[in-house]
């Protein structure tokens, strides 16, 4: 049984700097499987990152405000769904072999796949149409490699900058959609409603540039390192596609809070950082590396630059945040 990887760009007429940009949805025919997610094109530009003083809820790190310039992408338009991960988890139980040229099934075959989970990573909330939870940064950046290999676009995770600029969508108010708490019901799965699970992806109203549940569900992983003074850098300037590059494994950056979290921590320049309390429930020595059976609330959303790389920069992108 073998399965071929294909890409269809279903176009959603869209223009950014003159140049064609359309929204499009990646397929890919996995034997007698299909999976697809949809991509939606973020125009670049220039925004002010963090919070005010004078924002209720606002923690100090989220400060000072500095101006940040993005380049333009595609960020999914979704957060990851189990499907598409679990099979690139279970490749091997499978038994398919991809249609791919020699040098690209090397390279597939090359990557890491996750070890077997302590237990149910769902914890029994849900897995067609729910978003990927309990796993690392580490999990997410491989299968982004995966995906990046068998479709030939290199796929990863957002950085900080680029996750606030695409949930803010033109916005500099707390939340997307304004400051009214009462309207957040309509655009968020959050602790008041949320029945204490996660739940499908895109349930909630999209944000204006169409992107769904950028506050609440699950919170979302993204290439950053955390520092709590990493803005103070970009106080007097423009700060350039910033990305605080990790060099440990925790602290690291995720947004946009969660089903099981209170309304200030979805808001738009709400940072938070992993611990070793992600994990405190592994009784494995060492603890897993692709597994945080602690953290049910966090998953993660793929972006994909407009500019397109070589392949050595692609190489050089991967050594450098799998430490290859």
């Amino acid at each position: 049984m073998k399965y071929l990887i294909l890409s269809i760009c279903i176009a959603f007429s869209f223009s950014a700097l003159g140049q064609s940009f359309d929204n499009y949805e990646e397929v890919l025919n996995l034997g007698s499987k299909r999976e697809s997610f949809k991509m939606v094109a973020i125009p670049g530009g220039q925004f002010d990152m963090g919070s005010p003083e004078s924002e209720g809820n606002r923690k100090t790190d989220e400060g000072p405000v500095h101006r940040v310039r993005i380049d333009s992408l595609w960020m999914g338009q979704f957060e990851m769904t189990w499907e598409l991960f679990e099979f690139y988890q279970n490749k091997d139980l499978n038994q398919e072999e991809t249609e791919l040229t020699e040098a690209v099934q090397l390279k597939v075959d090359a990557i890491s796949r996750p070890s077997p989970p302590f237990e149910d990573p769902s914890l029994g909330m849900g897995k067609e149409g729910f978003p990927v939870v309990n796993i690392s940064p580490y999990a997410a950046l491989t299968f982004c490699k995966w995906l990046s290999t068998v479709t030939g676009h290199l796929y990863r995770l957002p950085t900080e900058a680029e996750w606030e600029y695409a949930c803010r969508a033109g916005s500099k108010t707390a939340f997307h959609f304004g400051e009214d708490i009462s309207q957040l019901d309509d655009y968020a799965v959050y602790f008041d409603n949320s029945n204490g699970q996660y739940a499908k992806v895109g349930t909630k109203k999209a944000n204006p540039w169409g992107l769904y549940d950028m506050h609440g569900n699950v919170a979302e992983w993204t290439l950053d390192l955390y520092e709590d003074q990493f803005y103070s850098k970009y106080a007097d300037k423009v700060a350039d596609n910033p990305w605080n590059t990790p060099y440990v494994l925790h602290p690291r950056v995720y947004r946009g809070g969660s089903w099981d979290d209170d309304p200030e921590d979805l808001r738009s320049a709400a940072r938070m950082k992993s611990g070793l309390n992600l994990q405190r429930g592994d009784p494995q020595v060492p603890k897993s590396f692709w597994w945080y059976t602690n953290s049910e609330f966090i998953g993660f959303r793929v972006v994909r630059s407009y500019k397109e790389l070589t392949q050595s920069e692609i190489r050089k992108f991967w050594a450098k945040v799998l430490d290859e």
